[in-house]
């Protein structure tokens, strides 16, 4: 056809010969690429996000419903799990602000290429089965606002990364296998919940608890191996639920507790806890529920507990209490079983509590020593590492 063409052009119509000619140029190309031209490359932030998300799903040894298998391309903000949002620093840069892979059953580690999500805002891998520690890199993660990596088998030291994310509002690390100290200067973080319940560590709580501006704190089922320090009271302002049950605690509680009147739910029960509780404890006017089960306070309390205009739920039984306010009877729910409340069911006999009255604790002289403070992390990290995953296609 084009020699057909060629030989139009020798006639005077050059001009349609011509026309012709590109005419039939133009429609000999493949249609595709004037409809569908090649996608992008992604911004430095999403090739960055790939090379960490890629380094991750080589490391996912199981993955039986299937969350990570559209993990594939450069595309990142289509993977399952991935949340793609603005920039903070430049609202014209997409980049990867959420990883939410809760309930998944995923088997696997955490690479440290994960350092590499810089502005990632959240991290939700709870209720999976990831193992080993968590990377240091998380370190560069510096807008980090939630970090929830409850039930999983996780173990080792405390992560140490976590000191570095001065962002970090709300840190989740219940029921993995975490051992020895957390670090006090965790407490120096303005977090606003801490969860690190159902571990191994073993730890007291330290003075500086104060300076933290926790709402939420839930210690439970670890080895405190201490008393509640005076400086609890500190977190008046912003303090409005406190489980630290079955955790070691041993001494007297403080007397200033009662400064705590925005908490709602109070409970130390299952220590080793003595003395009175701290007539202060009456100022704490949004008590809704209070549990001191299981320890070995004695004495009376105060009939200012049972008059607080929120308490709905006071758990005081298998103590040695020697006496009970009537107000305390008229509660919704109370449990008041193995004291040594006269006249009342189910109480521990006369022999066992007469015994116990015969060595009583001084609280003044026993007092509450507080551990040597850790030391500071470093104050600044080196930079972040090359990336170890070339950009690809996969």
């Amino acid at each position: 056809m084009i020699n057909k063409l060629l030989k139009t052009m020798k006639t005077p119509n050059l001009t349609l010969a011509l026309s012709l000619l590109l005419s039939f140029i133009f429609l000999s190309k493949p249609s595709h690429q004037a409809s569908n031209p090649p996608p992008p490359l992604p911004n430095p932030r999403l090739l960055k996000a790939y090379t960490a998300l890629q380094a991750w799903k080589h490391v996912i040894t199981s993955d039986p419903n299937n969350f990570t298998a559209n993990w594939c391309g450069l595309n990142v903000c289509n993977y399952t799990g991935v949340y793609c949002a603005p920039a903070p620093d430049d609202p014209h840069t997409v980049t990867v602000s959420g990883i939410d892979l809760n309930h998944a059953n995923i088997v696997g580690s955490l690479p440290e290429e994960l350092g590499l999500l810089t502005d990632l805002a959240l991290f939700h891998v709870n209720s999976n089965r990831f193992y080993g520690t968590v990377p240091y890199s998380f370190r560069y993660l510096h807008l980090l606002h939630e970090l929830d990596i409850s039930n999983n088998q996780f173990s080792g030291q405390f992560p140490l990364s976590v000191l570095y994310l001065l962002s970090l509002k709300f840190l989740d690390v219940r029921y993995n296998n975490f051992l020895g100290e957390i670090p006090s200067t965790l407490f120096d973080l303005k977090l606003d919940a801490l969860f690190v319940n159902n571990n191994k560590f073993q730890f007291s709580l330290p003075q500086n608890i104060g300076n933290s501006s926790l709402s939420v704190i839930v210690l439970a089922n670890n080895d405190l191996k201490g008393c509640i320090p005076s400086s609890f009271a500190n977190l008046k302002d912003t303090l409005d639920e406190v489980i630290l049950m079955n955790s070691g605690l041993r001494g007297c509680l403080p007397s200033n507790l009662g400064l705590l009147d925005k908490v709602k739910v109070f409970d130390i029960s299952n220590n080793d806890l003595v003395g009175a509780l701290p007539e202060s404890m009456g100022g704490m006017k949004s008590l809704e529920q209070l549990n001191v089960a299981n320890n070995k306070f004695s004495g009376k309390f105060p009939a200012s507990i049972c008059s607080l205009p929120k308490l709905e739920n006071f758990t005081y039984s298998y103590n040695y209490f020697c006496t009970q306010p009537p107000k305390c009877m008229k509660l919704q729910e109370q449990n008041d079983r193995k004291n040594c409340i006269p006249y009342r069911q189910l109480q521990r006999s006369p022999k066992e509590c007469a015994t116990f009255y015969a060595n009583l604790v001084n609280c003044d002289a026993l007092g509450c020593k507080p551990r040597s403070p850790s030391p500071p992390p470093p104050r600044s990290p080196p930079p972040p590492p090359p990336p170890h995953v070339a950009y690809h296609y996969r």
